[in-house]
C-alpha cells in the first residue's frame, strides 16, 4: 500500500515535469528501465549497493537514459531517485506513469490472452466490442498461452476476466472435489 502511494507520488511529480509531446518517450523509456532493472541482477545489484556511490549509480542510468533516448528531464529525476534512495520503486513508479499516460490520452490498457493466436478480424472485433464496453480507447496487447486450452482472459487494470476452458475445468474440479 505504502509502496503503490509512493511511486504514484513520484510518477505524479515526473508527469508534471513533462510536456505533452515528451509524454510518450518517457513512458517508453521508464518502462523499458523498469524491466531492465527487473530483469537484470547486475543492474539491480549496481543500483542497491551501497558499495556504489550517488555518482556512480547515476552515471549507468544516464547511459541508459541516452541510449533510450529518454526526455532529458529524465536523467534529473533519475537523480531525485537516487539521492532520496527510491531506485527500488522504478518499476512500480514506471506503472504509476503509464497509467497517468493513459489516463491523458484516454485510453485503458488491456491485455488479451488466448490459446491459439488470434487473426487479424478477431482481433478487430475483440478490440472493438472492448472500446464499446469501456467507452474509450483501448491499447490492446494480444497474447497466447496454450494452457488455456480455449476461451479467453482479459486483464483490464488489476481485474481478470477469466473466460478460459482451463478456468472452468478447475471450477469444476473444486465443485467436484468438494464433497
Amino acid at each position: 500500500m505504502i509502496k503503490s502511494s509512493i511511486a504514484r507520488r513520484y510518477a505524479k511529480a515526473f508527469f508534471d515535469l513533462l510536456d505533452a509531446k515528451s509524454i510518450d518517450a518517457a513512458r517508453t523509456g521508464l518502462t523499458a528501465l523498469g524491466r531492465a532493472v527487473e530483469e537484470s541482477s547486475e543492474l539491480k545489484h549496481v543500483l542497491a549497493s551501497p558499495a556504489f556511490n550517488a555518482h556512480e549509480k547515476l552515471a549507468v542510468l544516464n547511459a541508459l537514459v541516452q541510449k533510450l533516448h529518454c526526455p532529458p528531464v529524465t536523467a534529473n529525476f533519475l537523480g531525485q531517485l537516487v539521492h532520496k534512495n527510491r531506485l527500488g520503486f522504478l518499476s512500480d513508479i514506471a506503472d504509476a506513469f503509464a497509467e497517468l499516460a493513459d489516463q491523458s490520452k484516454g485510453t485503458k490498457q488491456v491485455s488479451v490472452t488466448s490459446a491459439a493466436a488470434l487473426n487479424t478480424a478477431e482481433q478487430d472485433r475483440v478490440r472493438a466490442r472492448l472500446r464499446d464496453l469501456l467507452k474509450r480507447d483501448v491499447d490492446v496487447t494480444f497474447q497466447t498461452e496454450p494452457r488455456l486450452l480455449g476461451g479467453l482472459q482479459i486483464r483490464i487494470g488489476s481485474t481478470l476476466y477469466d473466460s478460459s476452458v482451463r478456468s472452468r475445468l478447475n471450477a469444476m474440479q473444486t465443485t467436484l472435489t468438494k464433497e
